[in-house]
């Protein structure tokens, strides 16, 4: 896709990027972010300290106050690859992709509606000095059509019929000049800033020139493969079999724990001194580390070593196999949401490549129409200037060829229009390439 911008345009096309859609996007994209970071920071490392006291009294009736401070330093790591931290990470990973592939598709859509607009603020525009000139021809058939009725020649039907043609027409300018605002309106909106546009049609700039190639095929695997719907639905599938392989991992694993304990373990009234510990959690797929440090003197306590190992099977109530049925039927929903976004892709791709054929099938007899108004005009100011006609006649072919010319700009922003929408449609189209320089 190669983009030509005119430099009128580019002033709306920088101001877009600060619009509040296009701000939303970007603010949507940094939340996928920081989702991100967020669930690696759990998936990492995580190192805790913390500090418990006690005060006791042995016996109750006739000890002393004893006081006991220990500070315990807590550590946590994700080592196995099934731990839900390290597949949250995953997943988030995937949503951040897609979150990229979203946010460079609603520029684009938000580029094609800017675009979009402008033009329908340059149509109106036309269409408003199409209506003044229609409006002048209409007064001065009204004109001509009084002074025929005074002079005798002209019935009073005539008359009335040429008195509702300028009606007709002023309330036509009237409808083109509400049409004007409410276009100008919804450009704004769009920006989300009054915009500065030309006062006649043929000052706006034209519309940035693009080309797409390749055939439908080459069309169509560009669309599956960025297109942020199918992007979705993929992220979406490997979640659901992520879920699916953890169901797995659930019904077919015991809960398997492992530690290790080391140091003074216990005095003879149970109070432990310095100790270091260790578990893994097979299922849960974390490994965790303990050291406390008892601020107290501790050198009475013996030391020793403690190893266990616990493993439990649920005998009752187990939900494991109805939670793997519910995710392999996620998998299987999640299946049929991605065949249903490539096929609506597809069907996008295919409707904006046939409305471009047929935009640009209309512009030859657009061409022809014009080519010809434009010749009826120079026969009508050649009989003009032979006295074979009127100067009304001559400002009747003028509307006509100010019309025809009208409808092949209109119909050649058509075609510009229609094929950025199939350069939105294959994503194709970077909006960023349309204004000078352009990051994020």
């Amino acid at each position: 896709m190669s983009p030509t911008t005119a430099a009128g345009l580019t002033p709306l096309l920088a101001a877009l990027r600060g619009s509040p859609d296009w701000r939303a996007a970007d603010l949507s994209y940094r939340a996928a972010q920081l989702t991100l970071d967020s669930a690696r920071t759990r998936a990492g490392l995580s190192v805790t300290a913390g500090a418990d006291g006690t005060l006791s009294r042995v016996p109750w009736d006739g000890g002393t106050f004893a006081g006991a401070t220990t500070l315990t330093l807590n550590a946590s790591l994700n080592v196995l690859p099934w731990a839900p931290a390290l597949e949250g990470a995953r997943s988030a990973e995937r949503a951040l992709a897609g979150a990229a592939v979203d946010l460079r598709s609603t520029r684009a859509r938000l580029t094609v509606q800017a675009l979009q607009a402008y033009e329908g603020v340059r149509a109106a525009s036309a269409g408003l000095e199409l209506a003044g000139a229609q409006l002048d021809v209409a007064r001065t058939q009204l004109s001509a059509a009084q002074s025929q009725r005074t002079d005798g020649v002209l019935s009073a039907e005539g008359l009335l019929a040429q008195q509702a043609a300028f009606e007709t027409a002023q309330a036509a300018q009237t409808r083109a000049e509400r049409a004007q605002a409410q276009a100008v309106r919804s450009l704004n909106r769009l920006l989300g800033t009054p915009a500065a546009l030309p006062a006649q049609a043929a000052a706006f700039a034209p519309l940035p020139a693009l080309t797409v190639s390749g055939d439908l095929g080459a069309l169509l695997e560009r669309a599956l493969s960025r297109r942020p719907e199918v992007a979705r639905a993929q992220a979406a599938l490997a979640d659901a079999q992520a879920g699916l392989s953890a169901a797995r991992l659930d019904a077919r694993l015991p809960d398997v724990s492992a530690s290790v304990r080391a140091g003074q373990l216990s005095d003879a009234a149970g109070n432990s001194g310095r100790l270091v510990s260790g578990t893994l959690n097979v299922k849960q797929g974390t490994l965790g580390a303990q050291v406390s440090l008892p601020l107290k003197d501790t050198s009475v306590i013996p030391g020793g070593v403690v190893l266990s190992l616990s493993a439990s099977l649920p005998v009752f109530g187990n939900t494991r196999g109805t939670a793997l049925t519910q995710a392999q039927l996620s998998v299987t929903q999640a299946q049929l949401a991605l065949d249903s976004a490539r096929q609506s892709v597809e069907l996008d791709v295919r409707a904006s490549l046939d409305a471009l054929q047929n935009e640009q099938a209309a512009l030859s007899a657009a061409r022809t129409t014009a080519e010809q108004a434009r010749t009826a005009l120079g026969s009508a100011r050649a009989r003009l200037d032979a006295g074979l006609a009127t100067a009304l006649n001559v400002r009747q072919a003028e509307l006509t060829s100010l019309q025809a010319d009208q409808a092949l700009q209109s119909q050649l922003n058509a075609v510009t229009l229609a094929t950025l929408t199939l350069a939105q449609a294959t994503t194709d189209l970077d909006p960023l390439l349309l204004t000078a320089g352009g990051t994020p």
